[in-house]
């Protein structure tokens, strides 16, 4: 049941009116459900900024949320979600904090209501229905959005390409080598090499677990790229186990050098430029 515009001009004045009152008991109520991890003026901020919202909302003639009207409100809503999803709250409590603006409402209209007025209350309180389920879908949004660029900081963390000695670059790889963690390998390793100017590249595997054939098909299409950019990949990090197992599965690594540690692979590299010398 969409409001009225007759019933839209009249909770505009109720919230214009009432506006202290509305925001005191609104930032009450949410106070509550968030048991004190937000402070009361910071509260008091977000109640005032989204009662304003939803005046301006209102004298805008929106009946619905969807309206033009309530592009501010909309917004106003997203920022809330957006907010708390990176304070570490849950998408209900998120959502709760805009159904409380209802119990602050109907503190208002309870003192001295009209037929209308209640009538109006129960419309408007479906506009704030939809207002915290937007928020609760804006707050799932931005929490994906979140956990997304936090994945991506932890592969490019998981995958440093470091500079052991002039010419040489290594990268050591820990943990399970999947393609999305492949290709931030290959692309981090192609521009440090550009960055660099290092005709040698140790792909180190001492940390991976496990080599299988995808894992093994990974570390080939990466030295591919580096030969592509003038550059000879060494492997190195491979234990008996490990060597046992690729035997086992006929993966063959052809031409491309392949030591048991990091420090052997280094001096492989270290003799081949003194000979290049």
């Amino acid at each position: 049941m969409a409001l009225s515009a007759d019933g839209v001009d009249r909770f505009a004045v109720l919230l214009d009116e009432h506006q202290d009152a509305l925001v005191a008991a609104w930032t009450e109520q949410v106070a509550r459900t968030l048991r004190g991890r937000l402070s009361q003026a910071e509260l008091k901020r977000q109640t005032s900024e989204l009662r304003k919202a939803f005046h301006q909302a209102l004298i805008g003639g929106a009946q619905s949320l969807t309206d033009d009207s309530a592009v501010e409100l909309r917004a106003q809503l997203g920022d809330l979600s957006a907010s708390r999803a990176r304070q570490g709250f849950t998408a209900t409590e998120t959502a709760v904090s805009v159904f409380a603006f209802k119990h602050a409402l109907l503190s208002v209209v309870d003192q001295g209501g009209t037929f209308d007025t209640l009538r109006d209350y129960v419309s408007f309180s479906e506009f704030i229905d939809a207002a915290a389920l937007f928020t609760f879908d804006s707050y799932v949004k931005a929490r994906e959005e979140l956990i997304a660029d936090q994945a991506e900081q932890l592969l490019e963390l998981s995958t440093p390409v470091v500079k052991l000695w002039e010419g040489v670059v290594a990268v050591p790889l820990v943990g399970t080598l999947d393609s999305a963690r492949a290709q931030v390998v290959m692309e981090r390793l192609l521009q440090t090499l550009v960055d660099t100017s290092s005709p040698y590249a140790i792909i180190d595997i001492t940390g991976v677990p496990a080599v299988d054939t995808q894992v093994a098909q990974h570390i080939l299409k990466t030295v591919v790229a580096a030969r592509l950019m003038g550059a000879d990949c060494i492997i190195s990090g491979i234990r008996p186990q490990i060597a046992q197992t690729i035997v086992a599965l006929g993966i063959e690594f052809g031409d491309i050098a392949t030591k048991a540690s990091l420090a052997d692979a280094l001096r492989y590299v270290i003799s081949r430029t003194r000979r290049e010398r």
